[in-house]
């Protein structure tokens, strides 16, 4: 199989350390959180808030983040099965076969609900300010972090994109192969190493030839929101947008969930309820037209206050 850029997707789980792997998709969080932090210390100290309630900040949008978006996973795309499978909602493994699987399907939808909600009690109790104040400012930081969540997800071979035979196609190995299959297709005990040779030994030549190339959806994502983080990030500290309240908070709900739509159109399904509405959308692109219309109404009605 020839194409383009001829890229066999096949990375390592992490940095191996010898006694501990430091994984890609663990790492781009970390990155996120701590982006994200970076961002929000700069904009309090413009502000004049105390740094002291940075830290209250941040661990109530990293629990808002991880708990949010697991349960939106659960909620909106995998509810069948985890409705018999409740303890595994928050535990890193299926029982029946028991497997190790890491904390596997976050939703960026469950996500965004539960900030929201964890903003309006950290207003309330912590900084005492408008909710829509602190909408307006993290979500320059949450933008920044979404474009590492999606490389997380590229490193981690998941949410790929569909069958293309365009120059960007990809082959995933780890996407097509489980673990248990590559094992049995090659007979190396090894996953890891059952993998590699799936992709590099010619011996296995006509495994990678099944490997179909396919979009990567993550980077596309993650590219856009670059630009998504660039706008607010200019907006904010360029103009007096800031001044408008919940015009910068509306205006990346639009810009971020457009991109989801558009992106999701080369997405292969994430599952959900989309067969249920006919699959004229997906499951995250019906999710995302209710944020871009909340977006564009607090867009259209901001008005400028005194709080700066």
């Amino acid at each position: 199989m020839t194409h383009a850029l001829n890229i066999v997707w096949n990375p390592a789980e992490g940095i191996d350390l010898g006694f501990f792997i430091i994984r890609f998709y663990s790492l781009m969080f970390v990155i996120a959180f701590g982006l994200g932090w970076y961002i929000m210390k700069n904009i309090f100290e413009r502000e004049g808030e105390s740094i002291e309630k940075l830290d209250s900040l941040f661990v109530w949008t990293v629990l808002a983040t991880l708990i949010g978006a697991r349960l939106g996973h659960v909620l909106f795309y995998d509810w069948e099965y985890f409705r018999n499978h409740l303890a595994e909602i928050f535990l890193p493994f299926r029982f029946n076969p028991f497997e190790f699987t890491g904390f596997q399907g976050l939703a960026s939808h469950g996500a965004a609900i539960s900030i929201i909600v964890a903003m309006y009690y950290f207003c309330k109790k912590v900084i005492k300010r408008p909710l829509l104040w602190m909408l307006d400012r993290i979500v320059i930081a949450v933008a920044s972090g979404a474009v590492f969540v999606r490389l997380g997800n590229f490193f981690n071979s998941e949410i790929v994109g569909k069958a293309t035979e365009s120059a960007f196609g990809i082959q995933f190995v780890r996407d097509h192969f489980s673990a248990r299959e590559a094992i049995m297709r090659t007979g190396i005990q090894d996953p890891s190493q059952a993998y590699n040779a799936i992709a590099t030994n010619s011996q296995f030549s006509a495994l990678l030839q099944e490997v179909p190339l396919k979009h990567p959806a993550q980077l596309y994502e993650a590219f856009c929101y670059i630009f998504v983080f660039a706008i607010l990030f200019f907006l904010y500290w360029k103009t007096e947008a800031r001044q408008k309240s919940g015009y910068l908070f509306g205006l990346f709900l639009v810009l971020l969930f457009s991109v989801r739509i558009v992106v999701e159109s080369v997405k292969e399904s994430q599952g959900g309820f989309e067969s249920d509405l006919g699959n004229i959308l997906s499951t995250g692109q019906w999710l995302s037209i209710p944020f871009i219309l909340i977006g564009l109404y607090f867009v259209f009605t901001a008005k400028k206050t005194n709080q700066v």
